[in-house]
């Protein structure tokens, strides 16, 4: 067994799919379909699904409709512990509601953002993930300094960790550098790659799971792609990630729900979408998501 395989000890390591949520033409949540999705991504290769996380368009969700998505994708992965959900809020105590929501539910831990209203103080974002950790379920932290404006620097996650608030982190900043000194400062804190487009970079660095976007149009090759790249195996993983790095780029970008949707749609899966304020991709950005979705069903990914 490799450090990055998924286990039920360590049950946010290998790839874990940051889920979108399927609408109906209503904008009603369809919660067969989203059962349906869950088992095909675990069916295909995935080991387990994130969701409520902003794929998943929680911050348009209700109350009602974020815990019975919890729910569902429990149900539907066939074992709790494949399931981490977005515990995110505005609040610390309903972030720490939200996370025993999800441990009543089986869920195996959580994903949650720094505060993000405000540019919290290092001091702030401790006693955040101390409150939330007090409902007893393993935290992931989730490092996006691009649009919380809060970063969880390398020195900001060995103290979270030293102070038993977080197992791992999902690391979007797009620094791969940073890798090294968190390995250096927390050398038990999990790497779990953030963002599709530094996929081989981290996995090279070390990353032992990937909380991931495109597996929801592409699980198969994505899997592929990820151990390989895990196992250090570059003669497999580099022509991979090069065939599919013109469209896991869209994973990084703003329009990153409506591309991921998209690139469903045109794959074959129920895409489907997006609830306001998102609207609909148009003019180059649709293009070109549908340029590198294409070129990757072309070339036979799946």
């Amino acid at each position: 067994m490799t450090a990055s395989t998924w286990n039920t000890d360590r049950p946010w390591r290998g790839i874990m799919v940051a889920t979108t949520l399927p609408f109906r033409e209503d904008l009603s949540v369809d919660y067969d379909a989203y059962a349906e999705h869950v088992a095909w991504l675990i069916a295909n290769g995935c080991d387990g699904v994130v969701p409520n996380g902003s794929l998943g368009e929680y911050q348009t969700l209700t109350d009602a409709e974020r815990a019975q998505v919890v729910r569902t994708a429990v149900a539907a992965a066939g074992d709790g512990a494949r399931v981490m959900p977005g515990v995110a809020a505005y609040g610390s105590a309903e972030s720490r509601r939200w996370a025993e929501q999800a441990a009543e539910a089986g869920a195996g831990s959580v994903l949650l953002l720094p505060p993000n209203t405000y540019r919290a103080e290092p001091a702030a974002v401790r006693a955040h993930y101390t409150e939330v950790a007090k409902a007893g379920i393993p935290i992931v932290a989730y490092n996006n300094p691009i649009d919380t404006k809060v970063d969880l620097t390398p020195d900001l996650l060995a103290r979270l960790h030293r102070d038993g608030s977080i197992v791992a982190v999902k690391e979007f900043s797009g620094d791969v550098r940073r890798a090294y000194e968190i390995a250096e400062l927390a050398p038990e804190l999990d790497l779990l790659i953030g963002a599709d487009d530094v996929l081989l970079e981290l996995a090279v660095a070390g990353a032992v799971g990937w909380i991931a976007g495109y597996p929801n149009a592409f699980p198969t090759s994505c899997a592929e792609l990820y151990h390989a790249a895990v196992a250090g195996d570059l003669a497999t993983a580099v022509p991979l990630y090069k065939s599919l790095h013109s469209l896991l780029r869209w994973d990084s970008k703003t329009e990153f729900v409506q591309s991921i949707k998209l690139s469903m749609d045109i794959a074959g899966r129920q895409g489907g979408p997006t609830r306001p304020p998102r609207h609909p991709l148009t003019g180059a950005i649709e293009a070109g998501v549908r340029t590198a979705t294409e070129k990757a069903v072309a070339d036979g990914h799946r």
